[in-house]
């Protein structure tokens, strides 16, 4: 099969790029803590574990991050929609968002930013590379420490595809045992 295809504006082109899971960043700063929703992010490297996280500028985490080093990157489940996308329309600056979107703040092993509890994947971060941070607000983040929920194997996630649409995860489809194993 061939497509017809049109001109289509490279500022939008993110939309079929960038379908990885949403994402829900916590830190924190002192005493103060936020999440925010993000739906950006890439693998960078397999060891160490590495990866990118593009944060406006503009974003209150942006700071917190900067200030803190360190970071979580949790992996929210298709049941929390609506909490991800109020964290994505509210700001940290005015308020708590774990109080306000009643979610359970869980130490963390290796670094001062909580975990949240009601995800099924919490991922420590630490900045690994900052060289890009003042230039290109990017942040490269080693992954220090994982926990993953034990079930299910393939949980049903959310992925950002632009204008406020959203999809949740497939089928999974393996083409292979060899594939099916790693």
């Amino acid at each position: 099969m061939t497509y017809q295809k049109k001109d289509y504006p490279v500022s939008a082109v993110r939309r079929f790029l960038e379908p990885g899971p949403v994402v829900l960043i916590s830190t924190q700063w002192k005493t103060k803590t936020n999440i925010m929703t993000m739906a950006w992010q890439t693998v960078l490297e397999f060891s160490p574990s590495l990866v990118g996280l593009m944060i406006s500028g503009a974003n209150h985490t942006f700071h917190m991050l900067k200030q803190s080093r360190g970071c979580v990157i949790n992996i929210p489940t298709e049941d929390m929609i609506d909490k991800i996308i109020d964290i994505g329309t509210s700001t940290g600056s005015e308020i708590d968002k774990f109080e306000a979107f009643g979610l359970t703040a869980t130490a963390s092993e290796l670094i001062d930013a909580p975990s949240i509890a009601e995800c099924y994947a919490n991922f420590e971060c630490k900045l690994y590379d900052d060289v890009m941070v003042d230039r290109y607000n990017f942040f490269i983040m080693e992954v220090v420490k994982a926990k993953v929920a034990a079930s299910p194997k393939y949980p049903k996630t959310v992925h950002y595809r632009g204008n406020g649409i959203f999809m949740h995860s497939g089928k999974n489809v393996f083409h292979s045992e060899k594939l099916r194993n790693m």
